[in-house]
């Protein structure tokens, strides 16, 4: 009776360990390369080691007179395998859990049609930034951002066109831009960009390596033969950078915008830079 039970004990913990290795799989496949997959690895060579442990142990004992006192490390043996059985499964669905969290605050801080991110996203970060610029006393720039003739885009190419180009301008600015910087959908055509620690020189570079950027690549409408369209895209850019006249966020948007008009005045695709008595030596 008793070596019956403490073999059952053996063989169904083996199984429960062998089922523990699905979760073990599937968070090897979601985490990235990296100390933790490594240590899932680790997980699983221990799952496989156990199992043999306990194959082993049950073959040794199998045709052995056990007492009621034998069943405990069985006993142990099996609750050792539902540990680490539901240790697997829980930390897949923390797993699973912390992902969709993550996805769900990506999504509501980005803009669906260029890939940025939207407003809400960029009014926040632009108070912390101006702030923080206040504080500390550093430069903040910010790029504010025109497609040229985005207009005419949509009424020669449709709207669907249109949603593509804000969706390649908006790969194209984060492709040009520094790790710090931060990209976001100002509203329709025009774009964003806050630019911490840049003084205005700096941001005026950022902003012409952008321009050219955007006007050395072409957005390949379609592809197919004999229908093929190309659109060429240009932006206007208007710069300004914290001063000592800056006493709001909204003046700091004026002032870029002025600058964004400017630059559309004077014929479009080209940086313009709104420069004070306070911020043109820096």
């Amino acid at each position: 009776m008793f070596p019956l039970i403490a073999n059952s004990l053996l063989i169904v913990g083996a199984g429960i360990l062998v089922a523990s290795l699905f979760p073990v799989r599937q968070l090897l496949v979601q985490l990235p390369p990296g100390q933790a997959r490594a240590r899932w690895y680790i997980m699983a060579i221990l799952n496989l080691t156990f199992i043999t442990g306990y194959l082993a142990y049950a073959l040794l004992f199998w045709d052995q007179p056990l007492d009621l006192h034998d069943l405990i490390v069985p006993g142990v043996f099996f609750f050792g395998a539902c540990f680490v059985w539901m240790s697997s499964m829980f930390s897949l669905q923390a797993v699973n859990d912390v992902r969709r969290v993550t996805l769900l605050e990506q999504e509501n801080i980005t803009d669906p049609l260029s890939g940025v991110y939207n407003r809400r996203y960029l009014d926040r970060r632009l108070e912390e930034e101006f702030d923080r610029g206040k504080r500390y006393e550093t430069p903040l720039s910010i790029l504010m951002i025109d497609i040229d003739h985005f207009k005419q885009i949509n009424d020669r190419f449709g709207h669907q066109a249109g949603d593509l180009v804000l969706g390649f301008l908006g790969k194209l600015t984060l492709n040009s831009i520094r790790a710090s910087d931060i990209s976001a959908r100002y509203g329709g055509d025009e774009f964003l960009i806050i630019a911490p620690n840049a003084p205005v020189s700096m941001a005026d570079t950022i902003a012409e390596r952008l321009r050219q950027h955007v006007e050395s690549h072409e957005l390949v409408l379609t592809s197919d033969p004999g229908i093929r369209q190309e659109v060429r895209v240009t932006v206007s850019i208007g710069v300004a950078t914290c001063c000592q006249k800056t006493d709001s966020i909204q003046k700091l948007l004026t002032d870029a915008d002025a600058a964004l008009y400017r630059a559309k005045q004077a014929g479009r695709n080209r940086v313009a830079v709104h420069l004070d008595s306070s911020s043109a030596g820096t």
